[in-house]
C-alpha cells in the first residue's frame, strides 16, 4: 500500500489521503437509523437493520486503510427506555451479526471486543460476545469495540469504584492517583484515545459517549443518516481530520 490513497468527492475533484496519518482510533455514534426508515415510511426496526449492512463495510473499509481501533456506540445505557420490541430487535441483531460475521471478521484478522457494562445484557448476547472474543483475541489488525449497555458517566464511577477498591485494600495510595490511573481503570484500558468522533444524521452532541477519553478527540458531523453512511463519507471525515491543526492547548 502507497503512503497517499486517492478518492473522488461528489464534485469529481480528486483528493488523497496520507496513509502515513490515518487516524489510530475513530469513534462513531451511529445516528438516524430510526428516521431513516420513518422517511421510507418502514418500521424503526428496518432502519436497524439496514445499519448493520453499514457496520460491515465501514469495519471492512477501517481495516483497509490501516486504523487500530474503531469503536462503534450500538446501545447506550439510556437505550433501555425505547420499545422493548425495537429493544428486542436490536439484540436480536446483535446476536445475528456476530453469528454471520464473526468468521469473516477472524479472516480478516479483527478483534471482536465490547465496551460497556455487558452483563446487564441477555444472555445468548454474552454468550456471542464472548465467543467472538475468544476467537479473535489472538488477531493483530483492527481492533472493533462494540459499545454495549454503555455510558460515558457510568464508565467514569465504574473506573471510581474501581481505584475506591484498591485504596480500601492497601493496592493505591490517594496521593497516587493521577490522569494515568483513571485511564488504566476504564473500559478502554490500554487503548488510545479517539483521534476523530464521527456522528451521523445531523445531531451535534456526545449523547454520554466516551465522555473522559474524548478530552481531545476532534468532531466531525455529517446530515447523512448511518444507514445511507457509505466509505465515501468516512473516507471524507478522515481527510478532513488530516486538514485540521492538532494542537492539544499548545501552539505549533
Amino acid at each position: 500500500m502507497g503512503s497517499f490513497f486517492s478518492f473522488r468527492k461528489k464534485s469529481k475533484e480528486t483528493i488523497e489521503l496520507d496513509l502515513n496519518s490515518i487516524p489510530k482510533h475513530i469513534a462513531i455514534i451511529m445516528d438516524g437509523n430510526g428516521r431513516w426508515a420513518k422517511e421510507k415510511k418502514l418500521p424503526r426496526t428496518f432502519g436497524h437493520k439496514a445499519g448493520v449492512e453499514t457496520i460491515r463495510d465501514i469495519v471492512k473499509e477501517c481495516s483497509r486503510i490501516g486504523v487500530k481501533y474503531l469503536t462503534l456506540y450500538a446501545f447506550s445505557t439510556e437505550n433501555w427506555k425505547r420499545p422493548s420490541e425495537e429493544v428486542n430487535t436490536l439484540m436480536n441483531l446483535l446476536v445475528e451479526y456476530l453469528k454471520k460475521e464473526v468468521n469473516e471478521l477472524n479472516k480478516e484478522n479483527v478483534v471482536v471486543n465490547n465496551i460497556g457494562d455487558t452483563s446487564k445484557l441477555p444472555k445468548i448476547c454474552q454468550l456471542e460476545l464472548n465467543n467472538a472474543f475468544e476467537l479473535t483475541k489472538n488477531n493483530s489488525g483492527l481492533v472493533l469495540n462494540l459499545a454495549l449497555n454503555y455510558g460515558g458517566r457510568n464508565e467514569i464511577i465504574y473506573s471510581i469504584k474501581e481505584i475506591a477498591q484498591k485504596i480500601k485494600e492497601g493496592k493505591l495510595d490517594v496521593e497516587d492517583i493521577e490522569e494515568s490511573t483513571i485511564n488504566q481503570h476504564l473500559y478502554t484500558a490500554n487503548m488510545p484515545d479517539p483521534d476523530i468522533i464521527i456522528r451521523t444524521a445531523g445531531e451535534q452532541r456526545l449523547s454520554n459517549f466516551l465522555l473522559w477519553q474524548c478530552a481531545y478527540s476532534e468532531f466531525w458531523y455529517t446530515d447523512v443518516k448511518w444507514p445511507d453512511f457509505k466509505k465515501q463519507d468516512l473516507q471524507k471525515a478522515i481527510y478532513d481530520y488530516q486538514n485540521r491543526d492538532r494542537r492539544y492547548g499548545g501552539i505549533k
